[in-house]
């Protein structure tokens, strides 16, 4: 049974699209890729539709990752209902999954949580500094794969 993960952000362009490409190349490395079924998705419907923001297609590139054919979608509720997991980027972002999240509060967790750490990933979009984002979320997905081992140990 796989493990399934939605990675949510404010328009799904920036930070969500980066967790899930760069966490997709993580499990596919340590030959895990069939134990999950990962996505990411916006809260907002302002990006609905676009393509990934070119400052996280650039970093994603220059590592070897291609985030081709992705374009912005907003969570549904039943997504909610079917993920096992929902890490969102920020506080907004878990706040902004009100109306889709349901009975399923118990699922969302903060990405950098995972890191121990207690604070948000920016928004590039504001900050246009990728690669802090980029170092949060490698950091968050580092946290996310060891807590993840540590849970199908037990």
């Amino acid at each position: 049974m796989k493990t399934k993960i939605v990675f949510v952000c404010h328009g799904n362009i920036c930070r969500s699209t980066m967790a899930e490409f760069l966490f997709r190349d993580m499990v596919e490395k340590k030959g895990a890729a069939e134990r999950f079924e990962i996505t990411s998705r916006a809260t907002s419907t302002e990006e609905l539709g676009n393509p990934v923001h070119p400052g996280t297609r650039r970093v994603l590139e220059r590592i070897g990752i291609s985030c081709k054919g992705k374009y912005a979608q907003q969570i549904t509720g039943r997504e909610c209902d079917d993920a096992d997991l929902i890490v969102v980027m920020d506080g907004h972002n878990r706040r902004n999954l009100a109306p889709f999240i349901g009975s399923n509060g118990h699922k969302v967790s903060a990405l950098l949580e995972w890191a121990g750490l207690d604070r948000d990933i920016s928004d590039p979009w504001y900050t246009g500094n990728f690669e802090d984002t980029y170092r949060d979320v490698v950091m968050g997905l580092e946290g996310l794969w060891k807590g993840l081992s540590e849970r199908n140990e037990k």
